[in-house]
């Protein structure tokens, strides 16, 4: 009798870390691609490559969005350099402000689902990587739906998970100069 009630006892503690591991399974699919995009071939000197940017390749298919993970107090991010100065290779002026921005201050761009219908527009998120944190002020989206035309300097559409930051920001966070491009960091809303 206690050998059955041990089998049971087990086969009920194997049954509820089936359950909740399924639950986490289920949470980190729920931002699965939406589509794909058509690459366009840049005009001449329409694609600035400051920074390392890509250029939208002609007939290569880009994978869109409709969201990204979900925002926590430790949202994984992947951490990329853009400027957000006249003639960078962030393109136009920001979203939030109509403005551009110096690449000596702190600002970013979040990927669409995280910019959340601007209503992260002109707040401040805590950014962790290389073992330091800075502070920036989010200025302008990072469109993963859209790309490859003028509006978005053909380039490809963003990632669903990727903070877009100024030289300040790298320079925050101690990255030395030939490491900059892309870092896996965490980032959080601030208080």
């Amino acid at each position: 009798m206690n050998l059955i009630k041990g089998f049971s006892t087990v086969f009920l503690f194997i049954c509820f870390v089936l359950i909740i591991t399924d639950c986490f399974v289920v949470e980190a699919d729920t931002c699965k691609p939406s589509g794909k995009l058509k690459g366009k071939k840049p005009p001449p000197g329409k694609c600035n490559q400051e920074n390392d940017s890509d250029c939208c390749i002609e007939g290569k298919f880009y994978t869109t969005y409709k969201c990204s993970p979900p925002v926590s107090s430790h949202t994984k991010a992947k951490l990329t350099i853009n400027s957000f100065e006249p003639g960078g290779d962030g393109g136009g002026r920001s979203e939030c402000d109509n403005h551009y921005h110096s690449d000596d201050d702190p600002v970013v761009a979040l990927s669409t689902g995280w910019f959340n219908h601007k209503k992260r527009c002109l707040k401040y998120i805590n950014i962790h990587g290389n073992g330091k944190s800075v502070k920036a002020k989010v200025v302008d989206e990072c469109d993963f739906t859209m790309g490859c035309d003028s509006v978005y300097d053909y380039q490809p559409p963003c990632p669903n998970n990727i903070v877009d930051a100024s030289k300040a920001v790298w320079k925050a966070l101690g990255v030395p100069k030939d490491d900059w491009g892309e870092m896996d960091i965490d980032w959080s809303d601030t208080d």
